[in-house]
């Protein structure tokens, strides 16, 4: 048995429509789900088929509760998918500066945050005093680099250079060769 804790405006998400998100959930990983309305969801592993997929279902829903959409956090039972969260202020963010922090991940409408899920291929979600990121393990670490980036006062024109530099890797990397 194992726990994971989500933001209560989240718990609504994680269970869906009808228990139709729970469902699907339990379905996929091979697992049966409990979850309360205090945000505390219980994944009874014991009897699992497949034991990577209820540690995967964690990550899942550790996604969903950082601001992901079922549909997106799902990519995390994929083969080399993986979640990566970053908090702001252990980054380095005083609580009066963090909205300014958040806004200049996210970019003038939205154009920052855009372009770091496009150039590197990963889902970016902000949440709360956090950063999640669901990516491969070649454009997982560029992405969280160009975050970094951002939270070390970088201008966002460097950022965008460096991603725009960081292309041709990626996409060897999606054609199957190692680097």
């Amino acid at each position: 048995m194992r726990c994971v804790r989500v933001p209560g405006d989240r718990v609504g998400i994680v269970i869906g429509n009808k228990g139709e998100t729970k469902r699907m959930l339990s379905r996929t990983a091979g697992v049966k789900i409990d979850v309360d309305t205090e945000g505390e969801v219980i994944i009874h592993d014991d009897k699992a088929k497949d034991p990577l997929a209820a540690l995967k279902l964690m990550d899942v829903i550790k996604a969903i509760g950082r601001g992901f959409s079922p549909e997106r956090a799902m990519r995390l039972f994929q083969d080399d998918e993986y979640l990566e969260i970053i908090d702001l202020k252990e980054a380095g963010g005083r609580p009066n500066q963090l909205s300014r922090i958040r806004g200049r991940i996210i970019g003038h409408d939205g154009k920052t945050r855009e372009l770091i899920e496009d150039l590197a291929g990963v889902s970016v979600s902000i949440y709360g005093n956090t950063v999640a990121m669901i990516g491969s393990s070649v454009g997982l670490p560029v992405a969280k680099h160009a975050i970094e980036m951002l939270l070390n006062g970088s201008e966002h024109s460097t950022v965008y250079r460096y991603l725009e530099g960081q292309r041709p890797r990626l996409r060897i990397a999606e054609m199957g060769f190692d680097l």
